[in-house]
């Protein structure tokens, strides 16, 4: 079960993206999170201005939570970049001290850990989902990431 500090976490951090729905789903629990119009709503067009933020946050039904996210990859000038597959804290080791799952200069494959997403304690594997050589580390050990946004750039070998 989320603590209060945990669910207070989670709406800090949809607050502070730019995002207006997040469905999380961990463990036996599933938690669906939108800001500005109330769950029972009817659904809200792109075009209708949009009251200030008010999450709502709805427990529902047991589903089970992968172990592993893979990321797409998208084309990018002579490489790819590979996006964060979901909102959360960028991690470049498994823990503080460890080396870094990837550098630059390192060749991945498709199932290469490149990195960890944390979300609420979860720790969440990101795959590189493309075969090549890490040419840049973009985003930053610790930083919060959007979803889509670049964690590293591969260009293929």
């Amino acid at each position: 079960m989320l603590t209060k500090s945990e669910i207070d976490e989670i709406l800090r951090l949809v607050d502070g993206s730019q995002f207006n729905e997040l469905k999380l789903e961990m463990g036996d629990l599933k938690l669906e999170l939108r800001k500005g119009a109330p769950l029972a709503a009817a659904p809200v067009s792109a075009a209708a201005p949009v009251a200030a933020p008010v999450p709502a946050v709805a427990p529902q039904a047991p589903v089970a939570q992968p172990a592993t996210v893979s990321a797409p990859v998208v084309a990018s000038g002579g490489g790819s970049e590979v996006p964060a597959p979901l909102l959360g804290t960028f991690w470049h080791a498994p823990r503080p001290g460890a080396d870094p799952f990837v550098k630059p200069g390192d060749l991945v494959e498709a199932d290469t850990v490149i990195g960890i997403i944390e979300v609420m304690k979860l720790m969440n594997s990101v795959s590189a989902g493309v075969a090549g050589r890490v040419t840049q580390i973009v985003a930053k050990n610790g930083e919060l990431v959007e979803h889509g946004q670049a964690l590293i750039k591969v260009e293929p070998v």
